[in-house]
């Protein structure tokens, strides 16, 4: 991260990524003397509602972030010909005109907004993969959207949708699609043994993620230590973290999906107890890049057999089909959240979408 004393000094010419976060409420105009290197401009977590008309002099600018601002409406982006991921998560943006995007967008992210319609030029994004709709008020989808014929992962949890256009299912490259949370979404109906929090011995943190905290710890009650989730209760990419909950709820037992014990009794705190899975399962890969967008990514060194390739996969795909068989649909099946040990057997996790 830089400092915009930095910016004013001049010390930052040449480089290809800003980040500036220092509650700033106007665009610093000293921005425009990096035009001719600047790639990525990350202007997240300022006090941000409007950006200068002119922003296409950055003719270099390729990603731009503008998460947790004020901004009401979607600013014009049009002459930035390069732009392809743009972010405005947890703005208060209630607007979206028509035509401010270039066609050149393939990333949008529209996360935690007030918007209750998208423009019908949405759909002549062409080449737009990735598009983050959740926590936002939309009642319907623009039948120009249907154009978005490249859309490889859609999220539209936790908003006012009363349907889901049937145009969305001919899409021929959608891969990744989450929806709980709308009026339309099927309403979870397994209950699961409440425990209080004091029954947990809680250890130390084993990870983090958009909706919440994993945690080692002992449980009284079950007598074996545990995972324990604690949800962080704001609205993430995949929706709310109640929805993430019942999704977990209801899944059911099966070899390849991690088991869940227990909920916490209360409302004061958002958690679940699951089955403890122990250090010698890993990742099966790592989320996807600026780059790859939609497709996850691994290091140079991975490699996997034949026989690993196919008891992951009938595994996974198992796991799938026992949770259809449920009405669950995981939404997020990646690599990244598949867990595997040196024996090839695995589990399906991260049930947010």
């Amino acid at each position: 991260m830089q400092t915009l004393a930095q910016l004013r000094s001049g010390e930052l010419q040449g480089i290809t990524r800003l980040t500036l976060a220092e509650s700033l409420t106007a665009f610093p105009e000293e921005i425009f003397d990096l035009a001719d290197t600047l790639e990525i401009l990350d202007l997240s977590n300022n006090c941000l509602s409007s950006l200068p008309e002119d922003i296409s002099r950055l003719t270099k600018l390729k990603i731009a972030f503008f998460s947790n601002n004020r901004f009401t409406s979607v600013p014009s982006f049009k002459g930035c010909e390069h732009l392809y991921m743009i972010g405005f998560k947890s703005n208060q943006i209630e607007t979206f005109g028509e035509e401010v995007l270039p066609d050149t967008i393939s990333w949008l992210i529209l996360t935690d907004n007030r918007l209750t319609s998208l423009p019908s030029s949405i759909g002549k994004l062409h080449k737009l993969q990735k598009c983050a709709l959740a926590g936002n008020r939309l009642e319907t989808l623009p039948d120009e959207m249907a154009q978005c014929r490249n859309l490889e992962l859609l999220r539209l949890s936790a908003n006012n949708l009363q349907a889901i256009p049937t145009w969305l299912w001919n899409l021929p490259k959608l891969s990744w699609l989450a929806f709980s949370g709308n009026p339309c979404s099927p309403k979870a109906q397994f209950e699961l043994q409440a425990i209080p929090f004091e029954s947990l011995e809680v250890k130390e943190k084993l990870g983090s993620g958009a909706s919440g905290d994993i945690y080692k710890a002992y449980s009284k009650l079950h007598e074996e230590e545990v995972a324990l989730k604690l949800f962080k209760g704001a609205i993430t990419s995949d929706g709310y973290a109640h929805d993430e909950m019942n999704a977990y709820m209801s899944t059911g037992k099966h070899p390849n999906l991690i088991k869940v014990l227990s909920k916490l009794a209360g409302d004061e705190r958002l958690g679940l107890v699951l089955e403890y899975i122990p250090n010698v399962y890993r990742n099966l890969g790592l989320p996807p890049d600026f780059e790859t967008c939609t497709r996850d990514t691994f290091t140079a060194e991975t490699s996997f057999t034949p026989e690993t390739i196919f008891d992951v996969a009938k595994g996974i795909a198992s796991a799938a089909a026992h949770l259809h068989a449920r009405g669950l649909m995981h939404g997020d099946l990646y690599a990244h959240n598949i867990l595997i040990n040196d024996e090839d057997h695995c589990y399906l996790g991260d049930f947010g979408a």
